[in-house]
Order: C-alpha cells, then sequence, then structure tokens
C-alpha cells in the first residue's frame, strides 16, 4: 500500500460521534465528534468539522477543527483552516488566510506530556 494512499473517507453530509483509530492515511469531509488516534495522517477536507481531541502522525487541515491536536510529525493548515485549541508538534506550517487561535507548542519532543496542555476554551459554542 503506498503511503498517501487513503485508506478511508467520511464524505461530506456525514456525521460520526465516537473513537477513530486507523493506520495509513484517512480523509474525513463530514462531521466528527469525538477522539481520533493514528501513527499515520488525517486529512480534514474544507467543508469538514471535527470537534475533539487529535493525536495522530500528520494532520492536514483545511476544515474546521475544535479541540486539542497532537502530531508526532507535521501539522499543516491550508489557507481555508480555522483550528480553535491546543496544538503539539514539532512541525507546523500555516499557509496565509488560515486561522489559528489556540496554545502551541513545537518542540523535538512535542508529543511528550500531552497531558500537560491546556484543554481548549469552551467560550464558544461547537458548530455541531
Amino acid at each position: 500500500m503506498a503511503k498517501d494512499e487513503i485508506n478511508a473517507f467520511l464524505g461530506s453530509g456525514t456525521s460520526y460521534e465516537g473513537k477513530l483509530h486507523f493506520q495509513g492515511a484517512v480523509r474525513i469531509d463530514g462531521a466528527f465528534l469525538g477522539r481520533i488516534d493514528s501513527q499515520g495522517t488525517l486529512i480534514v477536507g474544507q467543508d469538514a468539522k471535527i470537534d475533539g481531541e487529535v493525536a495522530v502522525g500528520s494532520l492536514v487541515l483545511s476544515g474546521l477543527l475544535k479541540g486539542r491536536v497532537t502530531a508526532e510529525d507535521k501539522i499543516v493548515l491550508h489557507k481555508t483552516a480555522r483550528l480553535q485549541g491546543s496544538v503539539r508538534a514539532p512541525s507546523l506550517i500555516i499557509e496565509e488566510g488560515a486561522v489559528l487561535d489556540g496554545d502551541v507548542v513545537m518542540s523535538a519532543t512535542a508529543t511528550e506530556n500531552v497531558a500537560e496542555l491546556p484543554k481548549p476554551r469552551e467560550d464558544s459554542e461547537s458548530s455541531f
């Protein structure tokens, strides 16, 4: 299986609540509420809305994500991305136009002490 091959796809118009564990790459274009754990790559489409905790190898965000994010490798925020919450990753790439509202921790050991990250602010309502 190719490294960039997408293993699962939650399409636009779908909603899911719960826990997601995967290998490889997964693309979400719908709504997800819960926890996502993987060593792989999570791709979040422009119309997607995620609310919860995300711990992945890499995150490529084009939509809305509210919560606590930890990436072992990197986080990429495309120009349409909106991320609200706490972020921990050794590498963070932000395109002009992307919005990041929260706390950021970057270091070579970014995945250590995840429990020390502050909880996201509760001052805005969930989009769900």
